[in-house]
């Protein structure tokens, strides 16, 4: 347990640049098993506390040592590679769609996606084909270099140029996926601060009193099959933020869109957040 705990330190040094990381910093909440327990998942939940200094972690192993397919939660690295690139010019700009019409896993049609998109409503409604398309703009030596820049994840890309972070060529950790929105949150990636801004600002979900919620959602499949699903984002209240990430697998026919968002929610509220106390 020991040796856990250190190994995990040194991963929040890492990861999370941290300006001090003790084992009095981590807090293992196994409590909140009963909020996957409910929708019949599996998973991890993190979040940092970035004033205090401290973290709330559920599946402590799962959190640091397991890296699963990021899915479109890299539409966020892709759009601050396009933006970067000049691929993606601003928000604003439209991919034309190519008359493909998209059905989703269960059976139903993409509507969101079958149409002209901007970037930013191409990010709202997670459309795979817009974020195909940059990916291919911007070309495998392009982004491999990125990847490997930002040491993002397992920085591998053994497929296609358009399919890589959905069919588990790439992998990243629970981990990973937090220190990336804590260094995002703060300008600290190798970006313009306008880069970063308006991938922030796609990012923004709910904004209301007591919060502001920032997040992107991942979901995909594993190699055997069982479904995938991740958030990854933060959350301000009184002007403090708290970086999360939630990670959850289920059966192949899992509702995880439905899961993923309301285990999110429970877990934040069973903390304290949401009511703009933090």
């Amino acid at each position: 347990y020991l040796i856990m705990r250190l190994s995990f330190i040194a991963s929040c040094i890492v990861f999370v640049l941290l300006q001090s990381c003790s084992p009095n910093n981590v807090k293992v909440d196994d409590s909140l098993k009963k909020y996957f327990d409910e929708y019949k998942v599996e998973g991890t939940f993190g979040i940092f506390d970035n004033t205090l200094g401290d973290f709330t972690i559920y599946n402590l192993s799962r959190y640091k040592d397991s890296a699963y397919a990021p899915a479109s939660t890299f539409k966020v690295v892709n759009s601050l590679i396009g933006l970067h690139t000049g691929k993606i010019v601003n928000e604003k700009m439209v991919i034309p769609w190519d008359g493909k019409v998209r059905i989703f896993p269960g059976g139903d049609t993409a509507t969101d996606w079958n149409k002209d998109l901007t970037m930013e409503e191409a990010f709202k409604v997670s459309s795979l084909p817009y974020y195909q398309e940059v990916a291919r703009r911007i070309g495998k030596d392009t982004m491999q270099h990125w990847l490997d820049s930002l040491s993002y994840g397992s920085k591998k890309i053994t497929t296609s140029i358009d399919q890589f972070w959905i069919d588990n060529s790439l992998k990243i950790t629970p981990d990973e996926q937090l220190g990336l929105m804590k260094r995002l949150y703060f300008n600290q990636l190798p970006f313009s601060k306008s880069t970063h801004e308006i991938v922030k600002k796609v990012m923004l979900q709910e904004n209301n009193a007591n919060y502001s919620l920032s997040y992107k959602t991942g979901w995909t499949f594993k190699e055997n099959g069982k479904s995938l699903g991740w958030i990854v984002g933060w959350i301000e209240e009184n002007k403090h933020s708290h970086f999360f990430v939630l990670n959850v697998e289920g059966a192949h026919d899992a509702d995880l869109k439905t899961a993923r968002k309301n285990i999110l929610m429970n877990i934040l509220k069973h903390l304290g957040y949401l009511q703009g106390k933090r």
